[in-house]
C-alpha cells in the first residue's frame, strides 16, 4: 500500500504499519509484542486520552458538543458515559471523531517525526478501516477474534455490560471489511504461544521489507 503524501512528512521512516482490529480482539497484546521486538508503537488510544485531558482544547470541544454529562465529578472525560452516547448514535460518533481524530493524527505525526531511519513504526489505530486510513501505510496488520471471544474479554477486562460490548462491536467495521484492507491477518483465537508465533511471522515479514527499502 502506498503512503499518502500528507501523512509522510516529518522524518525518515522505513516502514509505516497500520495496526487495527475489533475491540476485544487482542490488538493491544499484539502491539506490545511488536514493541518488544523493536517497533516504535504510536497508540492512538493513548493519544486520544492525551488530547482530551483536563484543561485541553480537545476536552472543551467535546463538552461543547455533548454537554457536561460526559464529565466525571473530577472534571475528566467519562469515557463510558460518552461511549454510551456515541456508539448508539452514528451522527454523534461522527461529531466526536471530527473533534478528536485531527488532534490525534497531528500528535502521531509529531512522534513519528522523531524516529530514526530504518525504524518500523506501528500506528495502533482501532478505527483505521472505518476512517479510511488503510492506504496511508506501507502495510496494514489486522488482529481478529471470534465475536464471543471479544465479548468475553470485554466483560472480563473492562467490566463492560454485554449490551454495551455488543454495541461497540456492531459500531466497528466487520471482519470482512478489515480483511479487505489487510496485508497481514493475525487470528487471536488460540493460546498466547500461538499468537506470539504468528506475530513473529509478521514481524519477520515487516523487517524484511524494511531491509529491502
Amino acid at each position: 500500500m502506498s503512503v499518502a503524501d500528507d501523512e509522510s512528512e516529518g522524518g525518515p521512516v522505513t516502514v509505516r504499519v497500520g495496526l487495527t482490529g475489533g475491540i476485544g480482539a487482542g490488538k493491544s497484546t499484539v502491539s506490545a509484542m511488536l514493541a518488544e521486538k523493536g517497533a516504535v508503537v504510536i497508540d492512538s488510544d493513548v493519544l486520544a486520552r492525551e488530547v482530551v485531558a483536563p484543561g485541553s482544547p480537545g476536552l472543551a470541544a467535546v463538552v461543547d458538543a455533548f454537554g457536561t454529562d460526559v464529565l466525571t465529578p473530577d472534571g475528566e472525560l467519562d469515557r463510558l458515559a460518552l461511549g454510551r452516547v456515541v456508539f448508539a448514535d452514528p451522527d454523534a460518533r461522527r461529531r466526536l471523531e471530527a473533534i478528536t481524530h485531527p488532534l490525534v493524527r497531528a500528535r502521531a505525526r509529531d512522534i513519528e517525526a522523531g524516529t530514526c531511519a530504518g525504524t518500523v513504526v506501528v500506528h495502533d489505530i482501532p478505527l483505521l478501516v472505518e476512517t479510511g486510513q488503510q492506504d496511508k501505510f506501507d502495510a496494514v496488520v489486522v488482529v481478529e477474534a471470534a465475536v464471543e471471544a471479544q465479548l468475553q474479554r470485554l466483560r472480563q477486562t473492562r467490566g463492560m455490560a454485554a449490551e454495551d460490548a455488543r454495541a461497540r462491536i456492531a459500531a466497528q467495521a466487520t471482519s470482512e471489511q478489515r480483511r479487505a484492507a489487510a496485508d497481514y491477518v493475525i487470528v487471536n483465537d488460540g493460546s498466547l504461544d500461538d499468537l506470539r508465533r504468528r506475530v513473529d511471522e509478521v514481524w519477520s515479514a515487516l523487517t524484511a521489507a524494511a531491509s529491502a527499502r
